[in-house]
């Protein structure tokens, strides 16, 4: 080889080196090599963030899977135990959980925002946000277990609970609890009480509130309170108080006795009792029986409308004969010539039929219409009749349903209406809810304000200086008594109907032979009601 093509072939071996070393050189600086996957330690396997075992942690949460959410904390047993019984108490429809943004890191420790939604039923969810606190050990993070997660006040030794509602379905007119649990309690009576239960019957029930308790059971917390208008109870015109008074009165006598008190201004039933001596019917509220004297009201304003005022003077001998019926007075006893309002509160049967004879034959039921006595209401839970007046048929008829004998009938709640109705000179739609309304099948008007003006005087004599005057001593109590003969005429029926301030009532004593007994139970309920 000659010496020229020795250095040639030195010069082109001289620069592959160049060039190689150019090479690796550019290689190495042209770009940054990828960065090497953290790895768990001892593991091989790629380390999770705090993100990812936070969502893990609520994911399993959220799909009831509490041991593989446990597994994310650093209390498994606990929190399992936790999540399980917190679920268990519940009961939801469905649950979520969810992070409501990043997970935020600081060194070994993290923070995330959580949102929970209980949906305790189809129409309920509760909503409210929690925290999550994460750390990192041995370079794997986990889920710091505590049981403000489940609810930030869901502290150490305190767990969550649903509590239900008192299932009160109906209270009085003050708020006191008539119906629980869809039975009626003894304070409504045992006339009112079964209709009660049958109007509270199938009512939405209250919801649960969530609250916190101890390990006693006790409450410590309220976190959701009921809707305001979910469960709420019917609200009775029935007052605990007087329906009381009202049961003492009736039970105080052996006879089948009745007594219904109503609040005039309002029309709402306030009480109805009967004593046991009754055999349970509901004859208080729809029992028919003669109203002896007390019907007077209805003939008095009868009277009125064909111009007779109370003070005008007519006879009140001790008999009076109409066609082939006489008519006594009680013992008879004679007044001579008094004014009509005396006749009234002394209870003159012969001044009366001696009106009556020359009234008009559709006089009597023209004018008890107007006090109720033909009316006809719809009251939730109830059925009520008030009374049966027909134009008489002859002229011995007519005096005697004038004085509450002959064809005319009333019920104890018909005549605490009638009462009811002068009391308030208008007429009054009976009712006892005052959410659920009555429906008026017959509505009826009221006698003219001077009429009503004038009974209320009369009636008012009747306790001052008539036959209730042992009535005197319990405030301005205002009436009529009456004895009212039924079947071959040997006994009779006792009654007294009138009001006190707003309260109007209508007592019944069975068989009771005079108005005596009627008296005395309404004075022991004046008494026990005070005013």
């Amino acid at each position: 080889m000659s010496e020229r093509t020795k250095r040639l072939v030195l010069l082109i071996a001289s620069l592959a080196v160049v060039v190689i070393a150019v090479a690796a050189y550019l290689g190495l600086t042209s770009s940054d090599p990828p960065r090497p996957v953290e790895e768990a330690a001892g593991t091989g396997a790629p380390s999770a963030t705090a993100q990812d075992i936070g969502e893990a942690f609520v994911d399993a949460w959220s799909r009831g899977d509490h041991a593989a959410a446990a597994s994310r904390t650093d209390q498994p047993a606990a929190a399992a135990s936790t999540l399980d019984t917190t679920r268990d108490t519940l009961t939801p429809a469905s649950f979520d959980a969810a992070l409501t943004g990043a997970v935020t890191e600081s060194g070994d420790k993290a923070t995330g925002k959580l949102k929970v939604t209980w949906t305790l039923d189809e129409a309920r969810a509760w909503t409210y946000t929690s925290a999550i606190t994460l750390f990192r050990a041995q370079g794997e993070w986990s889920v710091r277990w505590s049981p403000v997660i489940v609810h930030p006040k869901m502290t150490a030794g305190l767990t969550l609970a649903r509590k239900p509602p008192l299932d009160i379905s109906v209270v009085d007119r003050s708020g006191e609890p008539l119906v629980r649990d869809g039975q009626s309690l003894p304070a409504a009576g045992t006339i009112l009480g079964p209709g009660m239960s049958r109007v509270a019957a199938g009512r939405t029930k209250g919801e649960d509130a969530i609250i916190l308790v101890d390990g006693t059971g006790a409450e410590k917390a309220r976190l959701l309170k009921p809707s305001a208008d979910v469960g709420q109870p019917v609200k009775s015109t029935l007052d605990i108080g007087v329906q009381a008074a009202a049961q003492a009165a009736v039970d105080s006598v052996e006879n089948p006795a009745y007594l219904v008190a109503i609040h005039a201004p309002t029309g709402g039933i306030l009480a109805v009792a009967q004593n046991a001596a009754t055999e349970g019917s509901p004859r208080a509220l729809n029992g028919l029986f003669p109203p002896g004297s007390t019907f007077k009201v209805v003939t008095t304003a009868a009277a009125l409308a064909t111009g007779t005022t109370p003070t005008t003077v007519l006879p009140c001998p001790a008999q009076t004969t109409a066609g082939t019926r006489t008519i006594p007075n009680d013992n008879n006893f004679t007044l001579g010539d008094v004014p009509l309002h005396t006749a009234f509160a002394r209870s003159c049967n012969t001044t009366f039929a001696t009106l009556a004879a020359d009234l008009p034959a559709d006089a009597l039921s023209t004018a008890a219409s107007q006090f109720g006595l033909s009316a006809d209401f719809e009251i939730p839970g109830i059925t009520t009749q008030t009374g049966k007046v027909q134009p008489a048929e002859s002229t011995p008829q007519q005096v005697e349903n004038a004085i509450g004998q002959g064809t005319v009938q009333a019920s104890p709640f018909g005549l605490a209406l009638m009462s009811a109705t002068v009391a308030n000179g208008a007429p009054v739609t009976p009712k006892l809810y005052s959410n659920l309304a009555t429906r008026v099948i017959t509505a009826y008007d009221s006698p003219p304000p001077a009429t009503t003006s004038a009974l209320r005087t009369m009636m008012r004599r009747t306790v001052t200086s008539g036959t209730a005057s042992n009535l005197a001593g319990y405030g301005p109590v205002a009436g009529k008594t009456g004895t009212a003969q039924y079947g071959d005429g040997s006994t009779s029926h006792g009654w007294f109907t009138g009001y006190r301030n707003d309260v109007a009532f209508a007592v019944l004593v069975e068989a009771a032979g005079t108005s005596t007994p009627a008296l005395t139970v309404s004075a022991k309920f004046l008494s026990a009601t005070g005013g």
